[in-house]
């Protein structure tokens, strides 16, 4: 006997931010780490990357909660995207195409470069002096 969530999870992971999603049907409320997505995102442009998923939609009718960790503003917004994607493709499955073709359910697999030893970062290395 399975028991039945009222929830449709979804990951979103993007530089070393982790978002975890979920969605459930409701009246269109977005929630992130349990404040408003305009209060936790301050700039427009990461509000607008969280919520790019959802143009796809005729109506929000889905409530959307997540927790997200690690990174920056930008990089959080990114993860969020993904989760959200992933999380509404499972919820209504006609809308893969256009996540699919939106780029929405593509991991941003680009990452910070180690640093090498013998040098100041990644790829600076050291100022030279002659004398």
């Amino acid at each position: 006997m399975s028991v039945q969530t009222p929830f449709i999870f979804g990951l979103g992971r993007r530089k070393s931010s982790v978002a975890r999603v979920r969605v459930k049907s409701g009246s269109g409320k977005f929630v992130v780490n349990k404040k408003p997505l305009d209060e936790y995102f301050t700039t427009l442009r990461d509000q607008n990357l969280a919520r790019a998923p959802l143009s796809l939609l005729e109506s929000v009718d889905y409530d959307i909660t997540v927790r997200v960790h690690g990174g920056g503003a930008h990089g959080q917004a990114g993860a969020v995207q993904l989760g959200v994607a992933r999380a509404l493709k499972d919820a209504n499955p006609t809308l893969f195409e256009g996540m699919r073709e939106n780029g929405f359910l593509t991991r941003d697999s680009r990452m910070k470069e180690r640093k090498k030893p013998g040098r100041r970062g990644a790829r600076r290395g050291f100022q030279f002096s002659k004398r």
